[in-house]
């Protein structure tokens, strides 16, 4: 395998640098691309020939036999067995059954009803209509109205007066009642009660009141002329901080810390900001070298399998960094 060939370098620092670590880069890359894409490609086709050759059969079958255990049994039994049945079997006995219902049940009842229980009905009602409606009348509504007006009547108005004077006498009971007890309770609770209100409990109150607003008062008053000095204290706080640490500290920041940061900036930043950026492109073109000899080293491995080398313009692309 001819890992030398290649575009040509300049005898420049940076062509003897790209020389030097051609072939360690292409080792590397070897090493480590190689496997990965083993790895990778092993992976594909195990993944593709289990699919073909185990996921997919196994999935129709077991779709072929969820079919025919569950599907196809139950299509065969409904077509086969319930349709035909309650078409040759349950619709004839249910006509069947209709018949002999009306033959042997509908149609007797009818009968029954027309030539028997009919006339048998006209002939109670008859009954009932001439002759125990009178007989009725006769020796239960006589008595009945006679006893209602002449016994009843009488003993209810009777008790209805009893009542009325038992309802005055506890009525008047009641109130007498209550009445002893209201001026009971207002002689014996209502009038200590509001004395001592009137006489002891409002004019405390209102003395407690008084001393009350008077102190709140007091306290507003304190309040505002507390803020008043807390106002002054804070202004001269403010000043004597100003005066003694702010106005210094800005001074030496406009006179000390700014020429020194000027200085640091021109003196050492911008210079390590140039160093950093000269690093980062030396670092891009070795990283250019290196992707620029990994495509070398594929295709002279390509080269070496018997593998075609890729398309013409990769030449073209690797040899715009050799001339720089």
């Amino acid at each position: 395998m001819d890992l030398e060939k290649g575009p040509r370098e300049e005898p420049g620092g940076e062509g003897r640098l790209a020389v030097a670590l051609r072939v360690p880069v292409r080792i590397v890359v070897l090493v480590l691309v190689v496997p990965v894409r083993m790895v990778w490609d092993a992976l594909v086709v195990a993944g593709r020939f289990l699919g073909d050759r185990m996921f997919r059969p196994v999935g129709r079958a077991l779709l072929w036999v969820g079919r025919a255990v569950l599907v196809w049994p139950f299509v065969a039994l409904w077509r086969w067995v319930l349709v035909p049945l309650w078409r040759w079997v349950l619709v004839p006995l249910g006509v069947a059954l209709r018949w002999l219902g009306t033959v042997l049940v509908v149609v007797p009842a009818a009968a029954l009803y027309r030539w028997v229980l009919t006339p048998l009905g006209h002939a109670a009602v008859w009954f009932c209509a001439r002759v125990l409606t009178p007989l009725g009348r006769g020796l239960f509504v006589v008595p009945a109205v006679w006893l209602y007006r002449w016994v009843l009547t009488p003993v209810g108005h009777a008790l209805l007066w009893c009542g009325r004077g038992l309802a005055w006498l506890g009525s008047l009971l009641v109130t007498g009642i209550g009445t002893a007890l209201y001026w009971t309770v207002r002689v014996l609770v209502v009038l200590p009660v509001y004395a001592v209100w009137r006489r002891l409990l409002a004019p405390v109150g209102r003395a407690l009141a008084v001393v009350a607003r008077e102190v709140g008062a007091a306290f507003g008053h304190a309040w505002r002329i507390a803020g008043y000095i807390s106002l002054a204290v804070g202004r001269a706080l403010a000043v004597f901080f100003r005066w003694t640490l702010v106005e210094p500290a800005r001074r030496v920041y406009r006179t000390v810390l700014t020429p020194v940061g000027h200085v640091v900036r021109d003196a050492v930043l911008r210079p390590v900001a140039e160093a950093a950026r000269s690093v980062g492109r030396v670092t891009r073109d070795a990283l250019r070298s290196v992707r620029v000899t990994a495509r070398q080293v594929r295709r002279d491995v390509r080269r070496a399998l018997g593998m075609p080398a890729g398309p013409a313009g990769i030449g073209r692309r690797e040899r715009r960094p050799a001339g720089r």
